[in-house]
């Protein structure tokens, strides 16, 4: 089942908790605090993993939880880190945040991995918070909440060069024949579900072409399959439009303008991206004359190819070759929208809000909240310490 897009809600582990001990050796004189700290609780890393080319795992998979770090120990022992969560993900997954859609991530290398959701600190021990002023406290921390991010997973693609143009017009049947994949091939439309993917050679030289589903006018509003797909064009280098010469169901130029059209409305960048058109199915008996009307309105060099009897296909290749060879690694998204980029202006802290609910006064905020969470309000003195903090 191929599943490009998923939306998951992860939670990083909480910190173990702090522990509240005193030394009681019979030959300790005034023995001290002796409670250790608690451990990190687990981060949620993506992974890259190359042999897969889906987000299947995601689907049933909506929720992602990392396990606490061990609680701290008397005698002064720390409490083991948990060992972090790590999701394996295909080349090209995109990590976004859902609330603010910028973007957390965009894993394209082997093995590159990112921390998504932190896990919380272990909560200190009372041999932490001893002081010349109280060598003895009498309070310890609890953990750290894990970090909680509701992410939206998408996977686009990571191929050299995108195979678009109408449904039925032998995208299919091209990829097969420069390449070892093998699409379903049949003589209705929307035969191609999901995209494929195919390694071409030219020489010494090697690329990826990605076969798309046949899009139709209106695609980049959600017609046909074509909103689902488009976003996999995104990275490729090169478009390679192919167009049913024949004239059999369509008008060919129509067709061009139709398919440049939605490529512009989905993404303008898409349209700016190097194009080469490819005239197929030329054995027809109407190609010829459809060609030279075509020929009569754009300008720009096309390819004459048979698919089906495998001609024309060579000089294909070597031309994609020559171009992406010419084409630098660009990236795919601007630093502006990268949530890493974002320059954050420097606004008066509000630490907490007290507001009335029924017969009750609430405090409210982040930084309270968090702070008593991690407070252990069992003793006269830790109270006073959250009094004071």
């Amino acid at each position: 089942m191929f599943v490009d897009e998923a939306i998951v809600e992860l939670y990083a582990g909480d910190g173990g908790d702090g522990c509240m001990a005193f030394r009681r050796e019979k030959y300790v004189a005034m023995g001290g605090p002796f409670g250790g700290n608690g451990g990190k609780g687990s981060d949620i890393v993506f992974k890259v993993d190359t042999g897969l080319n889906t987000l299947v795992d995601f689907k049933y998979k909506k929720i992602i939880k990392g396990k606490h770090g061990e609680n701290g120990l008397g005698k002064g022992k720390h409490g083991k880190n948990a060992e972090d969560i790590v999701i394996r993900v295909p080349e090209g997954t995109v990590v976004s945040d859902f609330d603010t859609n910028l973007i957390i991530a965009d894993l394209t290398k082997e093995n590159e991995e990112v921390v998504i959701a932190k896990g919380g600190r272990g909560g200190r021990g009372n041999m932490a918070f001893a002081t010349q002023n109280n060598p003895a406290p009498k309070y310890a921390e609890n953990g750290e909440p894990g970090e909680y991010r509701k992410i939206k997973i998408e996977l686009k693609l990571m191929a050299d060069v995108g195979l678009v143009g109408m449904p039925s017009v032998g995208k299919s049947t091209i990829i097969s024949k420069i390449s070892a994949s093998k699409p379903k091939i049949a003589d209705y439309p929307f035969t191609t579900l999901k995209p494929n993917l195919g390694v071409v050679k030219s020489g010494d030289y090697s690329f990826v072409v990605a076969d798309l589903p046949g899009l139709i006018e209106g695609a980049s509003l959600g017609s046909g399959l074509g909103d689902r797909f488009l976003k996999h064009v995104e990275r490729t280098k090169v478009i390679a439009h192919v167009i049913d010469m024949s004239g059999y169901t369509n008008d060919p130029y129509n067709d061009y303008i139709t398919i440049n059209k939605e490529l512009e409305n989905f993404d303008e960048n898409l349209i700016k991206k190097k194009q080469i058109i490819i005239a197929n199915k030329m054995d027809m008996p109407k190609s010829k004359e459809n060609l030279e009307k075509f020929k009569e309105r754009v300008k720009d060099k096309i390819y004459e190819i048979s698919a089906i009897k495998n001609e024309g296909l060579d000089k294909v290749i070597y031309a994609l070759a020559e171009i992406l060879k010419e084409i630098p690694k660009q990236e795919l998204y601007d630093s502006a929208k990268f949530e890493s980029h974002v320059l954050y202006k420097y606004e008066e802290e509000i630490p907490f809000t007290i507001v009335r609910e029924n017969e009750d006064w609430i405090v409210k905020g982040d930084k309270v909240e968090k702070l008593f969470k991690m407070s252990r309000l069992d003793t006269d003195e830790a109270i006073l310490g959250f009094q004071i903090n």
